[in-house]
Order: structure tokens, then C-alpha cells, then sequence
């Protein structure tokens, strides 16, 4: 159970990844879902937008809405510090941006783009600290280029009934069955599990914490 004395730190996600790579990292964070409509959120931005801004503020949708759970409001009116953290994470490949493909259909044809391809899988990270009155935020976004293995068909169609890559960025994981067809990554491995701790660090610097205060 997080210790709700001290500073606490909550992770506006469902992602058991994310919340592996925390834990392992010394972190024991509380968890809420946001529930943000990744599409509303996507749609209401201009044409125009940057990828990198894309995932950032998909990650300060995810962030702010659980900022203001009253739960999580009411903690930050302690002494102690209340983080916030939001992540999304796409794939950036030959101009577009690839996310859950949600369906076989999508998932297959995906990999069919990727494989033999290396891509950059974006993260936007966005930092919530929580005060009693005040309130500081900082965000940023990780980028790791991705190289995958020239699967076979067969392997790729064998892949996608595990239905893994359905719900998850990119349609492929680094640290779950998707590891056999990744053949190298250039960059931060934890922003492309879903957090990238190095880069939650110096969030938390630019808000005035530091990581040992959240460790366990």
C-alpha cells in the first residue's frame, strides 16, 4: 500500500508496465486512471501539430484529470508533495503517428509498415506537483529509435493472435513477447516501455524534487 505520509507519488495510467518500471526503480506509486478519450484529445489539436507535442498533451490530459480527483486534490493540501505523472507513447513512422492499433486487422497491417524499419516511439511525460495552494507542472518528451526485425509473415500472424500488440503503442513491446522482433533501440529502454525514468528525474528536478525523495 503507498504510505500516504510522506511525499507521494500517482501515476495517471492503467499501464502495468509502467507501473513494473516504477516499482523496480524504487518507486511504489499510487495508481489512477484518468479514462481521457485519446481521440477527442487528438482531434481537438490543430492539424498541424508537432508528433512530439501530440503525446505531450495527451500525457497533460492524462496528468490533469487525475490531478483533480478529489482523492488526489486532497493530498496535495498536505505538507508533504504530491507528484503527478501522465505518459502516452506513439509510434512516429515514415510521417505518421502510430498508436494501439486496437484490432488483428490494424495490428497486422502495422507490422507490415515496420518490419526491416527503425521508427522513433515517442513518450510525453507531464509532471503535476501538488502543494496545498500551489502548483508547478513541467513536461517533456523522450524519443527512442526503434529497429525491427525483418519478421516473416508467419511470425508476425503468429504475434498478433497473442493479441499482445493490440493495446499497447506501436503495436509491439520491449519487454513482453515484442522483444524477439526488436533488434536494437537507440535511446532511453524505459520511455519505450512507457516512462522514461531518466527523463522523469529532471521533471521532478525542474518542479524542486528530487527522485530519492519518492524512493521506497
Amino acid at each position: 500500500m503507498t504510505d500516504t505520509a510522506g511525499p507521494v507519488f500517482v501515476l495517471a495510467s492503467a499501464s502495468p508496465a509502467r507501473l513494473r518500471v516504477l516499482r523496480a526503480a524504487g518507486v511504489t506509486p499510487m495508481v489512477r486512471v484518468s479514462d481521457v478519450d485519446e481521440d477527442a484529445v487528438i482531434a481537438s489539436l490543430p492539424d498541424d501539430t508537432a508528433p512530439a507535442d501530440v503525446v505531450r498533451a495527451l500525457a497533460r490530459a492524462k496528468a490533469e484529470t487525475v490531478a483533480a480527483l478529489p482523492e488526489v486534490s486532497a493530498l496535495g493540501s498536505r505538507p508533504a508533495p504530491v507528484v503527478v505523472i501522465g505518459c502516452d507513447s506513439m509510434l512516429h513512422l515514415h510521417g505518421r503517428l502510430l498508436g494501439k492499433p486496437h484490432t488483428p486487422q490494424r495490428a497486422s497491417a502495422q507490422w507490415q509498415l515496420m518490419r526491416g524499419q527503425h521508427a522513433d516511439l515517442l513518450t510525453g511525460h507531464h509532471l503535476i506537483r501538488l502543494d496545498g495552494d500551489s502548483r508547478q507542472s513541467a513536461d517533456d518528451t523522450s524519443r527512442t529509435t526503434v529497429h525491427f526485425a525483418d519478421a516473416a509473415d508467419q511470425v508476425i500472424e503468429g504475434y498478433v493472435r497473442t493479441g499482445e500488440p493490440l493495446s499497447v503503442a506501436g503495436a509491439f513491446t520491449l519487454d513482453g513477447l515484442g522483444g524477439w522482433l526488436v533488434e536494437k533501440i537507440d535511446g532511453d529502454p524505459s520511455s519505450v516501455i512507457g516512462i522514461g525514468l531518466p527523463l522523469v528525474r529532471v521533471l521532478l528536478e525542474r518542479v524542486g524534487l528530487s527522485v530519492v525523495d519518492f524512493w521506497r
